[in-house]
């Protein structure tokens, strides 16, 4: 059972984050912002002006008590220690933003917005340094590397997947989730199933900074390689019955939460497959065998996500039936617990421990 975390929020919570010293900021429609303590402890409220949805939210890891949020068109530099007014606070970005990233020396602010555009602050200067746009739709979703501060991985709801390196303005790589797709259908579709379109919705980099996952609209979660200048999709599986709103590496691992408009919340180890590729220096085709078969039974008490031979799928380490559609997914550590903080369309955030399971 989730603990919910109450007496905040009055509409849904949009986003979250922690700070390395563990508090957690959140971030509703309607321009609230809310500061937690690990216990669930209500600290701090601002409402921002004009009470646009606060989209995203940012704690700096060297420095626990700056927040960065973005509202509207606007982001803002919060101390979480006195809420009400910002220090800083920014107009870059022409359209409402949806996702910021920070990279790992902490100098540059990517913001992702509708109009597709990602504009990259430049923390040190004040001002925008790169501006990327080949999105043609929305942004929805971008993400610093890590262990490579000049590069970023970003999706949209243009079903593109886009490697960027910011020596160049231009992408490095590009894939389209749908094309991709229609190449290796594996069976025809039942009569009266819609496919939905692979609209991209989030994107996470994992620990190395090699691997990355995307979630889709078409419920599947894509994973990927980096491989210089170019990325291969390395596994794609289905586990949700309606499209992925949340991808989410846990630090250190190849663990991903995934969440879903469908009110699940899944728990996947991808570390055999990814591990598989790196010992075989062999090239390889896309692997149709553990593809394109939707995921049916609950999986709960594994150890690992396996992949079951018989239908060729892959299974999650752990299925919750959260019950409301996952707007953002946390990996925090209370009192040395790693535990699962889900913000959904209520104006509470719940909490599993991940111990429980």
């Amino acid at each position: 059972m989730a603990v919910k975390w109450t007496g905040g929020h009055s509409s849904p919570i949009l986003c979250l984050n922690a700070s390395s010293e563990g508090l957690v900021a959140s971030g509703a429609e309607g321009g609230d912002l809310m500061t937690w303590g690990e216990d669930g402890t209500l600290l701090g409220h601002t409402r921002f002006q004009g009470a646009e949805d606060v989209t995203s939210v940012l704690f700096p890891p060297s420095c626990p008590t700056k927040l960065y949020a973005s509202h509207g068109e606007t982001i803002s530099i919060l101390d979480i220690r006195s809420l009400k007014g910002s220090l800083d606070h920014f107009h870059v970005n022409e359209e409402e933003i949806n996702c910021l990233s920070l990279n790992e020396t902490e100098n540059l602010l990517a913001s992702a917005d509708d109009s597709g555009a990602i504009k990259i602050l430049d923390l040190e200067n004040k001002k925008v340094s790169r501006s990327l746009k080949r999105h043609s739709n929305i942004c929805s979703s971008v993400a610093f590397r890590p262990q490579r501060p000049q590069s970023l991985v970003s999706c949209g709801l243009d079903m593109q997947v886009i490697l960027w390196n910011l020596q160049k303005a231009r992408p490095l790589w590009i894939t389209n989730l749908q094309e991709d797709e229609t190449e290796e259908m594996e069976s025809p579709q039942s009569p009266g199933q819609l496919l939905n379109p692979a609209l991209a919705h989030s994107v996470s980099v994992a620990s190395c900074g090699n691997i990355f996952s995307c979630g889709a609209e078409d419920g599947k979660v894509r994973i990927f390689r980096v491989l210089g200048v170019k990325c291969e999709q390395e596994l794609g599986f289905k586990g949700h019955t309606m499209g992925v709103s949340q991808v989410c590496f846990l630090p250190e691992s190849y663990l991903l939460l995934t969440g879903g408009n469908d009110g699940k919340i899944m728990l996947w180890d991808v570390s055999s497959e990814v591990e598989k590729k790196q010992k075989s220096p062999t090239k390889h085709t896309h692997r149709k065998n553990t593809k394109r078969t939707a995921f049916t039974k609950q999986g709960g008490n594994t150890n690992a996500s396996v992949i079951d031979e018989e239908q060729g799928k892959i299974l999650p380490k752990l299925s919750i039936e959260h019950g409301e559609k996952v707007n953002w997914l946390l990996s925090i550590k209370i009192k040395g617990h790693q535990n699962i903080l889900v913000a959904d369309q209520t104006n509470c955030i719940s909490v599993y421990p991940l111990s429980e399971f």
